[in-house]
């Protein structure tokens, strides 16, 4: 029998007591310590109660603030003691022991009550006390932890459900904020506050326990109590939601209160609400359960809406209505133009894949219509292939409405070619690729082009994810791998003419910086990694992760309609996009967000608008360049009167004909929060011809362009330039900073127009939410494609000009550009190609490097 030591004996004999003195009447015994440093805690306890709308009894506070007053620690224990949920002793060894107080357990269902803790530390130690509950924790599991990582939520990953465990309703935390601390003075008696939520109602058993950080436990005692907690209903929030119109629709809201919690808390949301957004999606009907007090709430539907914040008080009662009018600030549709995002995902990365494995259309839809989109496209992948894809339709969904589209289509990701890049598969009729028996991991290419042809052939429409994925620049390996391929003198350094017919970052010359007549591999690197923030630039890519890999092969055999933007580094999307544009290839952007393993807020942070209301293009006003529209006061482009107002003509989207507008081009890529309602090149709009010059000529370009009174602040929407630089500005795979909910408000945005890459006129607008009319005079010597853009929020797709009926050949660069970046890629990934695909693909692959040396030979400079 192992024999107890002196001290261990004395804080069991004192526990014991403590127990049996409670069972008699309920009252704590009263400790000896200093009365004015415990006034002082207990004074600050009574301003965070009154803080968290929970005060004392008038009565009790006013005897309370006496006793303090007058530094009597016994009275003020006395008196505090009987509101006691729980007693918290720690032995000198900071062994934890915890008893049951003699107030009442009431909680609040959906609502964090406080409640008072007394703390007895014979060991004065000043560590953070924990709260712990077997009955705490995420309901959910199974979410990759680099998703958590990359929005900086890994808090959300913390103990998962792993086991189904079907009791865990509550959520507790010590209340730290001040004037509280988060750690223990090392006083002999405290009290703190604890924060208990509990996600249902009625009488509900608990176990709660306390550590201090290191976790420990007496093994003869329970460092834990079970508690009969009788919790209230909360109240049934009835919600009223309308658009701009009045018409019932589903909003965006964000419920908080004075202390900062989210409504309903994220840890404890399943579908239809989705854990690792603080927001929900609410329709007119549907409810919220709130407990009675205080709150914030803030209101809108994606970045076409104006975010709007209201106080609310809600009463104890059963029910309580909630009416929300959202107001835009822009509607597209008014111009003919419909949003959607081709590229988000209902299972995998941020999803759970327990309770279910990922969530269900239902649940997508809300996400789309709650964002203002029109079309979704609903891409299923690896993660839970098997069971998503029993959502799939040659149609949309049966869910769909008239102006709300959901399409379930497929990404090759996590199987198949996806080494040679991630593609987006559109307008399928047939999700199972021949010989795949409806499996993943049997019968799919393993490099990208005969994926896309098969699609291709079904009638859909095809294009790569996350297009900036392994095409960012690494200076260092880039400068290596120069000198490895071009100093045939082996002496370290390259000559002019060990360069004379090399694509090089940038000029010799201004590589030299030493002027020395060779380029050392300092003088390289340093060279590359200004190329990097520059748009366009002719530094070679690593070409190693899952984004627009393959694309410089797929255009050359036909096979690629698009390449996704607007969710990876924008100087590396739009960079790859102007090479293969400047080859005279009819490649196409649309926007995406890859929702939720990239772009993990909401839906369509990156979208793609749609003309569809395809007609005979109408002059603009006449207005002075870049002076803002005369416009009522309603959102841009409802009932104002202004030309090309079409909305009339679409009652029903049609996917098939989206996604034919994104194959055509006739659209621009936007965060929502930049707008090009209008773009015409000699009356031109981009995917409804091109312009035919018989000489040389200057072109009138003409456009109408809005931008949001307020931006998300972030690195994503071009707000901040993060220390890694430009060259990842509008990356939305990672945060670059802190997270934080600031808005970028007015200020001016420069709208370019882009000639084979560069921009050749530009004009500064206001970001005022109103449209701005911008026109013009582009001189074009060859032809050439133009296009207009705002760096990194936007970008029209292109209209083609074509001079004397000659094919666009814009620069030999860009095409020795293709050319070497198709080396790199077959270098580095062509041992992943299964050995009966291999050599289609090095057919594939010699083909498409010899058109672009073709099209260099083309080429006028």
């Amino acid at each position: 029998m192992t024999k107890m030591s002196p001290t261990k004996t004395a804080f069991c004999l004192f526990v014991w007591s403590l127990a049996a003195v409670l069972s008699a009447d309920d009252t704590l015994p009263v400790i000896a310590v200093e009365g004015q440093p415990l006034a002082a805690n207990i004074r600050r306890v009574i301003r965070s109660l009154d803080q968290l709308g929970k005060s004392f009894p008038p009565g009790v506070t006013t005897d309370l603030l006496s006793a303090a007053k007058a530094r009597d620690h016994a009275r003020l224990q006395t008196l505090l003691d009987q509101q006691v949920l729980l007693v918290v002793a720690i032995n000198p060894e900071s062994r934890v022991k915890v008893l049951r107080g003699p107030a009442p357990a009431h909680l609040q269902q959906g609502g964090y009550t406080p409640v008072l803790i007394k703390i007895i530390n014979e060991s004065t130690i000043t560590k953070r006390l924990r709260i712990v509950s077997p009955q705490a924790g995420p309901v959910y599991a199974g979410v990759a932890p680099l998703s958590l990582q990359r929005q900086q939520q890994t808090e959300l990953g913390e103990n998962q459900n792993k086991s189904g465990d079907t009791e865990r309703f509550l959520s507790v935390e010590v209340f730290s904020a001040p004037p509280m601390t988060d750690k223990l003075s090392g006083l002999e008696v405290e009290y703190a506050i604890a924060l208990i939520y509990s996600h249902e109602a009625g009488k509900r058993e608990a176990t709660i326990g306390f550590d201090v950080e290191q976790g420990n436990q007496d093994l003869g005692f329970r460092g834990d109590v079970p508690v009969l907690f009788d919790v209230e209903p909360a109240v049934a929030v009835k919600l009223k939601i309308t658009d701009e119109s009045g018409q019932p629709t589903i909003g965006k809201l964000l419920f908080r209160d004075a202390q900062g919690h989210v409504y309903p808390p994220q840890a404890k949301r399943v579908a239809p609400d989705l854990f690792f957004q603080p927001h929900i999606y609410r329709a007119t009907g549907e409810t919220v359960l709130l407990p009675p007090g205080k709150f914030t709430v803030e209101y809108s539907r994606g970045p076409e809406y104006r975010v709007l914040s209201r106080e609310i008080e809600i009463p104890a009662i059963a029910d309580f209505p909630l009416n929300l009018q959202l107001q835009r600030w822009i509607d597209t549709a008014a111009f003919g133009f419909y949003s959607g995002d081709h590229h988000i995902h209902a299972a995998g990365c941020a999803h759970y894949s327990s309770p279910t494995e990922g969530v269900t259309p239902e649940d997508m839809f809300r996400q789309v219509k709650g964002e203002g989109m029109n079309i979704g496209a609903v891409l299923t992948w690896g993660p839970c292939f098997r069971y998503q894809r029993q959502f799939f339709q040659p149609k949309p969904s049966d869910l769909s409405e008239p102006l709300t589209v959901l399409k379930y289509d497929l990404e090759i990701s996590g199987f198949g070619s996806q080494s040679l890049g991630h593609v987006c598969l559109l307008n399928l009729s047939d999700q199972t690729y021949p010989g795949s028996d409806g499996l993943e991991n049997k019968g799919w290419p393993t490099w990208t082009v005969p994926v896309l042809r098969w699609c291709k052939e079904q009638g859909g429409v095809t294009g790569y994810a996350h297009s900036a994925s392994g095409l960012w620049i690494d200076e260092k390996s880039a400068s290596h791998r120069l000198l490895r391929r071009l100093d045939t003198s082996a002496d370290g350094e390259l000559s002019p003419a060990e360069t004379a017919d090399a694509l090089l970052p940038e000029p010799f010359e201004q590589i030299d910086a030493d002027q020395s007549g060779s380029l050392n591999v300092t003088e390289l690197i340093a060279s590359h990694r200004r190329a990097a923030e520059r748009l366009p630039n002719y530094a070679i890519p690593e070409m190693n992760g899952v984004g627009a890999m393959e694309l410089p092969v797929s255009v050359v055999e036909g096979v690629c309609d698009f390449i996704s933007a607007m969710d990876t580094r924008r100087i590396q999307e739009w960079n790859t996009w102007y090479h293969v544009l400047n080859c005279g290839f009819p490649l196409k952007a649309s926007g995406e967000t890859d929702f939720p393993c990239m772009s993990s807020r909401c839906v369509g942070t990156g979208r793609s608008y749609v003309r569809l209301a395809v007609g005979q293009a109408s002059s603009l006003p006449s207005q002075p360049v870049g002076q803002a529209s005369s416009l009522p006061s309603t959102p841009v482009g409802q009932a104002s009167g202004l030309p090309n107002t079409q909305s009339q003509l679409i009652q029903k989207l049609d996917y098939t004909a989206w996604c034919g507008g994104i194959r055509a081009g006739r659209s621009y890529v936007s965060d929502g929060y930049a707008h090009a309602v209008e773009f015409q090149v000699n009356g031109i709009r981009p995917g409804e011809g091109d312009v035919k010059l018989s000489e040389p000529s200057r072109l009138a370009v003409v456009a109408r362009v809005a931008f949001a009174a307020e931006t998300p602040l972030a690195v994503a929407h071009g707000g901040i330039t993060p220390p890694a630089g430009r060259q990842v500005v509008g990356d939305t795979v990672d945060l670059h900073g802190a997270r934080h909910e600031e808005m970028l408000r007015g200020g001016k945005r420069l709208v370019e127009i882009v000639v084979n890459g560069h921009p050749v006129a530009s004009r500064e607008v206001a970001a005022d939410g109103q449209l701005h009319d911008l026109k013009f005079d582009v001189p074009i010597s060859k032809s050439s494609w133009i296009a207009l853009r705002h760096f990194p929020q936007l970008h029209t797709n292109p209209v083609n000009v074509l001079v004397a009926d000659q094919p666009i050949r814009a620069s030999r660069d860009s095409a020795q550009w293709c050319h070497d970046v198709i080396e790199v890629l077959w270098n580095n990934r062509h041992t992943r190609i299964a050995a009966n695909e291999a050599e289609d693909a090095a057919e594939a692959y010699d083909r498409a490097k010899q058109k672009y040396l073709t099209i260099k030979s083309e080429c006028l400079e």
